[in-house]
């Protein structure tokens, strides 16, 4: 057998391919095809299944686009109902792959349809596990996304709990634990930074194996410190339940190179927005009036699916030159469908041409600092997450998460000043990028965030506090 774990962080997710004996398998494929049809080719290997842990929220799954291009069987546990064509299998079922086979394990909990896939050596024996998001390293999948009105998250929780306890605990010790996901995703709360570990190690150090917990003492433990998820969570299980666009053909649209004049046209259609991907020290030395900054080397799909509110949005892309195809790839993986063309020439045309452009202050961690002694009263709005905030702040400052901000940012005064940071400096940006487009002109941004402020002396800092959740 041969099996490689494609992790990509930006999502902190983790798709699988498993070959034996020339017959591959993919789990839980990003978006773009590319990587999967590469290794097998490489491999002279043929991909028989594409096994699907779930309906996933948090990016939108390559299945279909990969079943098209290799008659590979979509595959999903037992309960799910996809708008396409499928195997919905039962459980406990085998599925052949060479010399080894895959058992079906249906684990609902994290949604109704979960269910993880045991890889079983050419002796029948269990080799490893690929668990989705009902079971991470150090944590399990939260078992709030899939409420309805029938059905409760403390409902959910409970499903989860004999979901890990009759059909996970019971599999060896050296079963090897496949995640669908690490450190930094949504879909939990603590996972860790590591990507596998054996079951055994779990049932050791994951509070949720914990034996000798009990249903109530579970369903507490995996509901608290829960907050609200990204919006785009709902929308990205709805187009994988229901199919959507090939990214063949977003990719043709997206890549229509735009003059400035093209460009200038395309922003006065109605619902359109200019994104702005390059790193945030370009963005705050000059941008096009209106732009939301959201920056390609830092969590990008991620935050393109918090801050961009529709799906639907007619996005107006400009980067550096060559990374066009990346980003609308990785606007794609989230749900984004919608690129309507790149500014040929990116920011310098813009600026060549004599447009308009807009800029962003910065100040230096030092002089925040002496600003801050000799007016207490200096507006500042820490951007990081609410956990973040509460293990150490700035005393004095606001709590103003970036998460969130559409739904506050109203509450805010466009006649005020304000000073914005975070934990380093890219989501400040992207913060007073959208305070700048809500009409608040006299924004401040601080170079190094917290990291940097901590270390200034005179700042008065919050006692550390230990974190209870990454949310």
């Amino acid at each position: 057998m041969y099996i490689q774990q494609l992790y990509t962080g930006c999502l902190a997710e983790a798709a699988y391919y498993i070959e034996s004996n020339g017959e591959a398998v993919i789990i839980d494929p990003l978006r773009e095809t590319e990587p999967y049809l590469e290794l097998a080719k490489e491999r002279g290997a043929q991909i028989k299944y594409i096994l699907e842990t779930h309906f996933h929220a948090d990016f939108v799954s390559g299945h279909l686009d990969l079943a098209n291009k290799t008659g590979a069987t979509i595959v999903y546990g037992p309960t799910a109902k996809p708008d396409f064509e499928a195997h919905v299998a039962k459980d406990h079922e085998s599925l052949p792959v060479g010399n080894a086979s895959i058992e079906v394990l249906h684990t609902p909990g994290h949604t109704m349809e979960s269910s993880c896939y045991l890889l079983k050596d050419e002796n029948g024996k269990g080799h490893s596990v690929y668990t989705g998001d009902t079971l991470f390293i150090g944590d399990v999948g939260r078992p709030d996304l899939a409420v309805k009105t029938d059905l409760s998250q403390e409902d959910l929780a409970s499903y989860l709990f004999d979901s890990l306890r009759n059909k996970i605990m019971p599999l060896a010790d050296e079963v090897i634990v496949y995640p669908g996901h690490g450190q930094g995703s949504a879909c939990g709360k603590n996972m860790s930074s590591e990507t596998f570990d054996t079951l055994g190690n779990q049932k050791k150090t994951n509070y949720a194996l914990n034996a000798d917990m009990t249903r109530e003492e579970f369903i507490e433990s995996v509901l608290t410190g829960l907050v609200a998820p990204p919006q785009y969570f709902p929308k990205n299980a709805v187009m994988n339940k229901m199919g959507y666009t090939s990214l063949d053909a977003i990719l043709e649209r997206g890549m229509t190179a735009l003059s400035v004049e093209e460009f200038e046209e395309e922003m006065s259609k109605p619902n359109s927005l200019v994104l702005d991907t390059r790193h945030q020290s370009e963005f705050t030395q000059g941008f096009i009036p209106g732009a939301m900054f959201i920056g390609i080397d830092g969590s990008f799909a991620p935050w393109v699916g918090a801050l961009i509110e529709d799906l639907d949005t007619r996005i107006l892309i400009y980067c550096a030159e060559g990374r066009e195809e990346e980003v609308i790839k990785r606007l794609a993986r989230v749900g984004y469908d919608n690129p309507v063309g790149y500014l040929k020439g990116g920011f310098s045309a813009w600026s060549n041409a004599g447009k308009a452009i807009d800029t962003i202050r910065n100040i230096a961690p030092e002089d925040y600092a002496e600003q801050f002694k000799l007016y207490p009263s200096i507006e500042t709005l820490d951007v990081r997450k609410r956990s973040e905030f509460d293990a150490q702040h700035v005393e004095g400052v606001t709590n103003f998460p970036l998460d969130f901000i559409h739904q506050h940012v109203g509450e805010l005064d466009k006649n005020k000043g304000y000073m914005v940071h975070c934990a380093g400096g890219y989501r400040s940006v992207a913060a007073a990028s959208i305070l700048k487009r809500n009409g608040i002109g006299n924004v401040t941004n601080v170079l190094g965030g917290f990291k940097a402020m901590k270390e200034q002396e005179s700042l008065p800092i919050s006692a550390l506090q230990e974190q209870t959740t990454m949310l």
